[in-house]
C-alpha cells in the first residue's frame, strides 16, 4: 500500500514538474531566433491570425508555443496594426505583451518635393498607407470644397518638417495630421501678417515655393520675396524662371534636369507659367522650407523690380530697379552660360 502511495506521489510530483517546465517554456523561455539586437515587425491593418504567425515564423523558435501562449492571453482574438518591437531573447509573453501594447511611431520628414504625387510616394514609403489612397484622400472632393481649395492649391497644406506617426496610419489619417500641422504653423499672427500683404496663407505658400527655387541661400530670400510683392503690387507678372522650369516639367518629367530656360519657354501656355499668365501660379511648384515661407512673411521691403544670378558669388543675386539696370547686369550672366556652353 505504501509503495502505491509513493508511486503517486511520484507521478504526481512529475507531472507537477512538467506541467511547470511547459508553462515556462510557453510563456518564460527565450523564443527569439534572430542574432540582431532587435527586429521591428510590422503588422498591416486586418490581419488574420495565420498571417501573423507566416510574419513570426521568421523571427521564433518556436511558433507552437507561441500560438499557444497568445491563445491563452486572448491576444489572437484582438491583433493590432502597427511597428512593433521584439528584442533578441524575448520570450512569447515579452512578445506578446509588445504586440499588445508597444506600437513604436516613425519618423516622416518631407521637404523640397515638386508634386502630390511625388510625395505621396515618399510618404508611402513609411507608413502603411499606399501613394494613390494618399493622393486621392487629397483630391477628394468633399474635403477641397471645406477648406475651399482645388487639386493644385491643396499642395499648399504641406507644412515640410519632420513627424511622428504611427505606421498603421491611414491616408485620412495622414490628410488630418497635415491640415492639423498647417493650422498649427498659421497662427493669427502669422496670417495677420500675409494680410497686409493682401495674400492669405495659401498664396504665401505658393510664393514660398517660388523664393524657394529662386535661390539656395536663406539669407537672400526675404529680398527676393520682396521683389515679387513688388512685382505683384504694380500688377506686372512675376516672370520667375522656376515657374518655366515646372512648366516643362510637367510637359517632359518631373526627372528632367533644367540648367537654362530659354526665350522660347517663357511662350510655354501653362497656368504655372508666371510668364504667361499674371498672378501666382495655382498652386506651389515646390514644398517650401520654413525659412522660404518666413521669409514672405517678413519679407524683406525694398524698391527692386529686377534680378539676375550673380555669376561671381554663386548662388546669391544682383538686384536692380530699373529694366535698363537690370539689362546691364544681365550681360555677365549671359555671357557666362555661353563661355560654358550651356543650352539647357
Amino acid at each position: 500500500m505504501k509503495k502505491i502511495k509513493y508511486l503517486i506521489l511520484i507521478l504526481l510530483c512529475c507531472g507537477a514538474i512538467i506541467f511547470v517546465f511547459e508553462s515556462y517554456k510557453t510563456y518564460f523561455m527565450k523564443n527569439t531566433s534572430f542574432s540582431s539586437e532587435s527586429v521591428y515587425l510590422k503588422i498591416p491593418s486586418n490581419t488574420t491570425k495565420s498571417q501573423l504567425l507566416d510574419s513570426l515564423s521568421n523571427y521564433l523558435i518556436d511558433l507552437r508555443t507561441f500560438e499557444k501562449a497568445a491563445n491563452k492571453k486572448e491576444y489572437l482574438l484582438n491583433i493590432k496594426a502597427g511597428r512593433f518591437l521584439i528584442k533578441k531573447d524575448y520570450s512569447n509573453n515579452e512578445i506578446i505583451n509588445s504586440l499588445r501594447s508597444n506600437n513604436i511611431p516613425v519618423q516622416v520628414t518631407f521637404n523640397n518635393i515638386e508634386t502630390l504625387n511625388k510625395l505621396a510616394g515618399t510618404i508611402s514609403k513609411k507608413i502603411e498607407a499606399d501613394s494613390a489612397s494618399i493622393v486621392m484622400a487629397f483630391n477628394e472632393t468633399k474635403f477641397l470644397n471645406e477648406l475651399n481649395l482645388n487639386e493644385d492649391s491643396v499642395f499648399s497644406l504641406f507644412i515640410p518638417n519632420t513627424y511622428e506617426f504611427f505606421w498603421n496610419t491611414d491616408a485620412i489619417g495622414f490628410r488630418e495630421r497635415v491640415v492639423k500641422e498647417f493650422d498649427k504653423f498659421w497662427n493669427d499672427n502669422r496670417v495677420e501678417k500675409v494680410k497686409k500683404i493682401n495674400l492669405n496663407p495659401i498664396e504665401a505658400m505658393v510664393l514660398a515655393s517660388i523664393v524657394q527655387k529662386e535661390t539656395p541661400k536663406v539669407d537672400e530670400r526675404p529680398t527676393i520675396a520682396g521683389v515679387y510683392l513688388n512685382r505683384l503690387r504694380k500688377n506686372m507678372k512675376l516672370q520667375a524662371d522656376p515657374t518655366v522650369v515646372y512648366s516643362i516639367k510637367q510637359k517632359q518629367g518631373f526627372d528632367k534636369v533644367i540648367r537654362r530656360v530659354l526665350y522660347k519657354d517663357l511662350r510655354i501656355k501653362s497656368k504655372y507659367n508666371t510668364y504667361y499668365v499674371k498672378g501666382l501660379p495655382p498652386g506651389p511648384i515646390v514644398t517650401p522650407d520654413i525659412s522660404s515661407i518666413e521669409s514672405v512673411i517678413n519679407y524683406s521691403s525694398n524698391s527692386f523690380l529686377f534680378f539676375v544670378a550673380d555669376v561671381s558669388n554663386p548662388g546669391y543675386h544682383l538686384f536692380s530697379r530699373t529694366l535698363s539696370e537690370h539689362n546691364k547686369k544681365k550681360r555677365q550672366y549671359t555671357k557666362w552660360l555661353k563661355e560654358r556652353n550651356i543650352r539647357r
